[in-house]
């Protein structure tokens, strides 16, 4: 699928990390709701945040699993810098763990492999998870930011959203990593702006605003914006602007 560069992808991290908490009121959401999927046992010594972010998943993790060592990756090392809870971090790239195989009895990762390879990044998860270990993750199908789709398909034919993997595509690719008893759910989630210009700057805010080929790579003109924005009015609802998030959660086993 088609993707943004790593390091554009790194880039962008490393520029939204001051601003990522204030913005991520979804992401929280979707990290709270992918914690209620964990098994609740204490088997779990070694755990990885793939992705990690700021952080805020692994608070979450420690009160589930309160004796588990947790693993904190991220790609962008400003991210990194501001996770608070007591861990060992780690820069690292989800589609090439720098961890032995068979080390970590959960991986966990929420809003971060839609940037990947994903059949690449489930292998690897597969590879450095011990037997009958535990995979949770949350990414983003189809849905995702179709209001966006919408709203610039008469104003221009660049590329305005990624590409996304479907729940059916994503159990599929699973499967043949070798993962065992996969479950795939999806339940979108909507945030609501005022405009289409804090819209988009709570995209920027939170890094998801970098795209791969057949993206917009000059300034959009002011006229371009007004019609854009005058065909994102016509989505309007009482609660402002939507942005949909397709929620996917995928559990499986090694």
């Amino acid at each position: 699928m088609n993707k943004p560069t790593k390091a554009r992808i790194r880039q962008s991290f490393e520029r939204a990390a001051p601003t990522y908490d204030g913005a991520a009121d979804i992401q929280r959401q979707i990290c709270d709701q992918l914690a209620h999927t964990l098994p609740m046992h204490s088997q779990v010594q070694y755990l990885l945040d793939a992705g990690c972010g700021t952080g805020y998943a692994l608070a979450l993790l420690q009160k589930r699993f309160p004796h588990a060592q947790l693993i904190a990756l991220d790609f962008a090392p400003a991210m990194l810098n501001r996770v608070s809870t007591h861990c060992q971090r780690v820069v690292g790239d989800l589609e090439h763990l720098p961890l032995a195989a068979h080390s970590v009895d959960l991986y966990w990762s929420s809003l971060a492999v839609q940037w990947c390879a994903l059949p690449m990044v489930l292998l690897e998860a597969r590879r450095v998870l011990k037997a009958q270990g535990h995979i949770a993750i949350a990414s983003l199908g189809p849905q995702t930011f179709h209001e966006l789709r919408q709203a610039f398909a008469d104003v221009d034919s660049h590329q305005h959203t990624l590409s996304f993997h479907s729940a059916d595509e994503i159990a599929a690719l699973a499967r043949a990593a070798g993962l065992l008893a996969v479950n795939v759910k999806n339940s979108p989630k909507i945030a609501y702006y005022p405009d289409l210009k804090t819209l988009l700057k709570a995209v920027k805010a939170i890094g998801a605003n970098q795209l791969g080929s057949g993206r917009r790579s000059g300034l959009m003109s002011r006229s371009a914006f007004a019609r854009a924005a005058a065909a994102c009015e016509t989505l309007r609802t009482s609660a402002g602007l939507p942005l949909t998030y397709d929620l996917i959660t995928l559990t499986a086993q090694r």
